[in-house]
């Protein structure tokens, strides 16, 4: 009997143990001034928005940590919100005014770039550097 506890308490422990949780630290360096805060998103594969972070800029850089996350595919976007407002500025035709930026450093032609391109896979803990387009 004594066995068949130890047996089955193996088997429930099993998926707990490799089940890890890791932490993503990101580094966005480049900004234009310390004004304002980063907005930054954090999205899953389906484009779902899993935590949404607005972060200090110190010394033109911006540090922003996010802890206890499962393994899988993630992407990013973000801002420079240099006037606190919330909303990503844009010009008479749509450019953005204020610095920018995706997972992967991805690039865009005339808009973001497709979703597919942000995507990246988290494994273990990771640290990303990232930098904006202003």
């Amino acid at each position: 009997m004594h066995r068949l506890i130890v047996i089955f308490g193996g088997l429930i422990l099993m998926p707990i143990l490799g089940f890890s949780q890791y932490n993503l630290k990101i580094e966005i360096s480049g900004i234009k001034n310390n004004t304002g805060k980063i907005m930054l998103q954090l999205m899953g594969p389906d484009q779902k928005v899993l935590a949404q972070i607005m972060s200090e800029i110190k010394d033109k850089k911006c540090d922003i940590s996010i802890n206890n996350l499962n393994t899988g595919k993630y992407a990013i976007r973000y801002f420079h919100d240099e006037n606190l407002n919330g909303i990503m500025e844009t010009n008479i035709v749509g450019k953005p005014t204020e610095g920018y930026g995706f997972s992967n450093n991805a690039k865009g032609m005339f808009g973001p770039p497709p979703f597919e391109k942000w995507l990246f896979e988290l494994k273990n803990d990771t640290k990303i550097s990232l930098k904006p387009t202003y």
